[in-house]
């Protein structure tokens, strides 16, 4: 069966009528496979200023149990939502199953945080005074996707600014817009379950880069959660802040895992595969350099060659296949500037973009290395101590993921520590990629510096109110400060 063939099954499963003016391409085989219509951002912003209104004042226990709902729509859905994804992103079908697995943990995880959204209580100078500080919803939350994770990225964001009281906005990619169709045939059976809920609360606005901008610049949108290339966020960041808005920016990475001679060499061969080639390459965590020890370099560097050289590529729907293809053409460009005629295309599927994995040794970290290329590209380093290592590691504009392969203690607290990784995340004998949700996810320095997921990542999606009670019959200032008036 076709790509088109397939999705059609799927789409009219979902109860979705293709058609308008964005087509959606299948990578498997660059055919088109459906059409969704173009949003009114204006329209879509007015509705959810409003549905704000009312869901503010929803208590957060109940916000929550809409939460509740759609985790579990999205576990009944789980496998027809997950062909979708393989068919639209072009991910395996293990990748595409573990993706909706996401949407359902975070939705349990925002559950729980329904009853747990902490203030303080805070000591105060002054007798007879108390002082605490709460957290209030934000308001409408606009949510920019990437095609690489076309709905979880989705389901951190907006499972958590629901329990916050927060309406949502979807922006997603123009390149996976059918997915989010799906996610949205799944969040009105939730809606109808919960009975409740304003109109305007979740929506989705469908378009190409002029909808995004549209959106990003109402002020109306409280927080814009953005997801893509670092280049996107430097433009999305100034627009926000020109209208004081907020942002959450999870851009770029260029990620790094450390090999030392001490590692368990098996372990770190596989959690290299997976990292370098899993998603095609495409992933914001993807293992981009390698910096590995002059004692191991060569048996590591050899056993990796021939990993790469046997892994299976092709149509992500067989079970068997490890690599599925590249988005698009344009993606193969980016891999055919670096590498030029090095580039291994794989006949796979006709019309896809199938490329096998390449692994590139240098002698110095510059050039292409210090760029993000969106492509199963590895590159090579060697080492002779920890702290060139470290350096290396940090010494590129981009800070979302790394990780260290040791058995020494020392080796593996150091890489810890504020003298160690400067990188959002830094892991300890896994891989750089696929992270949990109950972390915040996130990076550092031209990576944006946002933090979605678990962990205190809620607080973006809500304002911080401190509050200061008198319960006494004096007034006394703070400071000791006298303001008496003579009579």
């Amino acid at each position: 069966m076709s790509p088109a063939e397939e999705t059609a099954q799927i789409l009219e499963r979902f109860g979705i009528k293709s058609g308008g003016d964005l087509a959606s391409f299948s990578p498997i085989d660059g055919a088109e496979i459906g059409r969704v219509a173009v949003a009114n951002p204006d329209e879509i912003c007015k509705r959810a200023a409003g549905a704000f209104g009312e869901w503010r004042t929803v208590p957060a226990p109940r916000r929550g149990e809409l939460v509740r709902l759609l985790g579990e729509e999205l576990r009944s859905a789980k496998e027809s939502l997950a062909r979708l994804i393989t068919l639209e992103a072009g991910k395996t079908h293990a990748e595409s199953l573990g993706e909706v697995q996401e949407m359902i943990d975070i939705c349990d995880f925002a559950v729980g945080l329904s009853r747990q959204l902490y203030g303080l209580t805070i000591a105060s100078e002054r007798p007879d005074h108390r002082m605490m500080e709460q957290w209030h919803p934000l308001g409408p939350v606009l949510v920019i996707s990437a095609f690489n994770f076309p709905v979880a990225v989705w389901a951190w964001n907006a499972a958590l600014a629901l329990v916050c009281g927060d309406p949502v906005i979807w922006k997603p990619s123009e390149k996976t817009p059918l997915t989010a169709e799906a996610v949205m045939a799944i969040v009105r059976r939730a809606l109808g379950q919960f009975g409740d809920a304003p109109d305007g609360l979740i929506q989705l606005a469908q378009g190409e880069r002029d909808i995004g901008e549209a959106l990003v610049d109402d002020p109306r949108v409280a927080l814009v959660s953005a997801t893509g290339s670092t280049a996107m966020g430097r433009a999305v960041g100034p627009r926000v802040a020109a209208r004081f808005g907020r942002t959450l920016l999870e851009l770029g990475g260029n990620n790094a895992t450390i090999v030392c001679p001490s590692a368990d060499l098996e372990l770190a061969t596989r959690a290299i595969l997976f990292s370098a080639a899993g998603t095609a390459g495409q992933r914001c965590t993807t293992l981009r350099r390698l910096i590995v020890h002059e004692d191991v370099a060569d048996a590591l560097v050899a056993r990796l060659k021939a990993l790469f050289a046997a892994v299976k590529i092709g149509d992500p729907r067989l079970p068997d296949t490890l690599i599925g293809p590249l988005i698009d053409e344009a993606a193969f460009d980016g891999m055919k500037r670096v590498l030029g005629d090095a580039v291994e295309q794989v006949d796979a599927v006709p019309g896809g973009c199938y490329v096998r994995p390449a692994i590139v040794e240098v002698d110095a970290q510059q050039g292409s290395v210090l760029r993000e290329t969106f492509a199963p590209i590895l590159y090579v380093l060697r080492y002779r101590d920890l702290d060139e290592a470290i350096a290396l590691q940090n010494n590129v504009v981009q800070g979302l993921s790394s990780s260290i392969f040791t058995n020494d203690l020392r080796e593996a607290e150091r890489f810890l520590s504020a003298a160690g990784s400067d990188c959002g995340i830094a892991n300890v004998n896994i891989g750089p990629s696929g992270a949990e949700i109950g972390g915040a996810f996130g990076g550092e320095k031209e990576t944006g510096g946002g933090r979605e997921s678990g962990s205190d990542a809620w607080r973006a999606y809500m304002r911080r109110q401190t509050n200061t009670i008198n319960y006494g019959t004096d007034l006394p200032l703070a400071q000791g400060i006298r303001f008496d008036v003579a009579e």
